[in-house]
This record gives C-alpha cells, structure tokens and sequence, in this order.
C-alpha cells in the first residue's frame, strides 16, 4: 500500500491459497455470455475475443497504463504447479491465451510476493526474485510504531507492551506475535483500562488471548509466566 501511495499506482492483490487454479489467477471466460452469444448464433472466433475474457489480477497487472503495484501474497500456500504459470509473467512479461494467442504487458508491475515458510519455493522462482527477509523491529522502531498506531497510549505503557512482547517473542512458542498482535495486545489493554501491566493480573491474562494464538502456547505462556515477564517490562 506504501509504495502503491508513493508511485501514485494502483495495487492490485492476489492471495494465494492452496488449490488455487490459474484460471483464478490469470484470467478465464464468461462462459455465461458466451453461451447467450452462441444462443444469438454468433460465431466461434467472436466468442472467443476479448470482449468475453474475465482479466484476474496477473493479466490484469499487466495490461494497465501505468504500472501497478501486484501483490502476490503468501506464493507458498499456493500448489508448486501454480508457480510454473507465474514463471511466464516474471520472466517474460506475457500471458499465452490459447485462443487469442500471447498477451503481452503494457506496462510492467512492480511484483512483490510475500512467503511465510509454509514450504520452500522453486529454484526458477526464487531466480525471478530479489530476498528480502522482513524481522521484528528493534525496540525503538516498534515504540514508534505503536506510539503512531494508538497515539492514546501513555509512554510508560507503551514502553511496558513493547518489552513485553519483545520477550515474549524469546519464549518457546509455536506463533510468536507479530506487530499486528503487538497493536490489538495495546488496543485490548487500553479497552481494560490497564496503565500498568503489573497492576491487574486478570486483565493481563485476558489481553493475551490477542498474542497468544494456539492452545500450546497458552499453556506454554501461563499466568505466573506471564507476570513474570510484565513484571521485567515494568
């Protein structure tokens, strides 16, 4: 969305999701126009035209007059044969429509794909793209970012809620917190009316239901733990 903002460009999203199928991807036809036009006696080469093709997010991207913002979110959770179709777009920039032939780009995106290690992408992707690995702020960055999210928040709350978490981060836990749970951990405290995580173990404990999101890490994270760490960040 930030450099959607920046460049003035739209962004267009794909959320990638197990069994996704390219014709939800790419592209596919309007098959119920197309069986009203062959109702009406059209011709085959009419119905197969552009003016009954349904453009998904890849094709999409790629035909617009300025340059978008394509977002390929979690590629991982997709199946390895869809990877094979992306291969075309980002190597190439074109999409093969077997009836109308190669569409090539208008304009080329800017591509970000987003993977959460569900499982390890192909060589001939990861060829395709430049790493980024994305870690949790330091603390002075996470402070700003609260302080920006929920301006409402007093500065030793917020400077408690950041240690907090951060240590709760060094915990054994199956799903550590991320900024996003960081912030509804504040909003929850805030909507308690906590000003001190140290004052009201009940209300600490029922805000962590916003950090902790598996059963093993309630269990790894109990009451006494979890004061113990409040008690640290104070």
């Amino acid at each position: 969305r930030a450099l959607a903002a920046v460049t003035g460009s739209d962004l267009i999203r794909l959320q990638c999701y197990e069994g996704l199928a390219a014709s939800q991807a790419i592209y596919e036809w309007n098959y119920q126009r197309q069986l009203l036009a062959i109702q009406a006696g059209k011709a085959e080469d009419e119905i197969f035209s552009e003016a009954y093709l349904l453009e998904r997010p890849l094709l999409k991207a790629i035909r617009q007059e300025v340059a978008p913002v394509l977002l390929i979110d979690e590629i991982d959770r997709a199946d390895e044969e869809f990877e094979a179709y992306l291969l075309e777009v980002l190597s190439d920039w074109q999409i093969s429509v077997p009836e109308l032939g190669t569409l090539e780009a208008v304009t080329r995106p800017m591509v970000i794909l987003t993977v959460n290690g569900t499982r390890d992408l192909s060589d001939a992707l990861r060829r395709r793209c430049l790493y980024a690995f994305v870690d949790y702020p330091d603390r002075v960055t996470e402070l700003a970012i609260l302080a920006a999210r929920c301006p409402g928040i007093e500065t030793q709350l917020a400077g408690q809620i950041v240690s907090f978490v951060q240590a709760l981060r060094k915990e054994e836990l199956e799903k550590r917190p991320g900024i996003a749970e960081m912030l509804d951990f504040a909003a929850a405290l805030a909507g308690l009316g906590v000003n001190d995580l140290t004052d009201d173990p009940v209300a600490l404990t029922a805000a962590l239901a916003t950090l902790l999101k598996t059963e093993a890490d309630r269990a790894t994270v109990p009451t006494e733990v979890a004061q113990r760490l409040a008690g640290k960040a104070a």
